[in-house]
């Protein structure tokens, strides 16, 4: 049997905007019942999506520029500064883009920049929008941290043998020293990751996103298909509820109670 204490998290990241860049971070305070930090602030359209800010829902991520409908969002290179607004994105062969997403004048010249970089791929048009209060544009409804076994994606790019880069994944947490797979039994369960405690809600059902190299903008490998013909489900990560906030950071314990 393993034991849970020599389970610690190697890394911790954010997505600012959906479906771009992860941003990686030394440490991220928790707050129960709340979405990770400035996590999925921003979503951009591909065409109108149905959203309403003053009465925001869950959308399906195929409304969104995201790399399940779109690969080539990973050709931009984006990073946010949460403090002042700014949005700076850099793509091969084109200007380099910085603009103040809280403003109108700054989701309008991203949108522009994204147009021409996605040209051809994009139904359209593309709008910047904004989770109004605490609404994030998560893909599940209700898991609003999401945490990734190494081990797992170890073991997934070693039955299909090629090595897999975890942020394929897209969570917010990965670990290392969990023996693969066994997140799948935890629904329901206690975890305990640095100073926060969260429920365990469900296992991450994966979906072509993950079939886009992160560095190449490729769909290359079909990671659902060999999830599915590998081990019988398409799960990898799972989904937490925090139920007790308090702050996480690298080399932090990751144990189930």
């Amino acid at each position: 049997m393993f034991r849970a204490m020599d389970a610690r998290i190697a890394s911790i990241y954010r997505h600012p905007v959906k479906g771009f860049t992860p941003e990686r971070l030394t440490s991220a305070a928790l707050e129960a019942g709340a979405c990770f930090p400035c996590d999925r602030l921003y979503a951009v359209e591909d065409g109108p999506s149905g959203f309403d800010p003053a009465a925001p829902d869950h959308i399906s991520k195929m409304k969104f520029a995201v790399l399940a409908k779109i690969p080539a969002v990973a050709k931009a290179r984006t990073a946010y500064d949460e403090a002042t607004g700014v949005f700076n994105a850099q793509a091969e062969g084109r200007p380099d883009f910085a603009g103040d997403l809280r403003t109108d004048a700054g989701r309008a010249a991203l949108e522009a920049w994204l147009t021409d970089l996605l040209d051809g791929d994009i139904t359209g048009p593309l709008k910047v929008i904004e989770g109004p209060g605490a609404h994030r544009f998560m893909d599940s409804k209700s898991g609003f941290v999401s945490i990734v076994n190494l081990a797992s994606v170890r073991d997934l790019g070693q039955k299909i043998g090629r090595d897999l880069d975890p942020l394929r994944f897209r969570a917010n947490l990965y670990v290392e020293g969990w023996p693969a797979w066994v997140e799948n039994d935890w629904t329901g369960r206690t975890l305990s990751v640095g100073a926060a405690t969260a429920e365990v809600l469900k296992p991450i059902v994966r979906c072509a996103a993950t079939h886009v190299d992160p560095t190449t903008a490729e769909r290359d490998v079909e990671l659902v298909k060999a999830l599915f013909d590998t081990y019988g489900h398409m799960f990898c990560g799972i989904y937490l509820n925090v139920t007790r906030g308090g702050v996480v950071g690298e080399g932090d314990e990751a144990s189930i109670c």
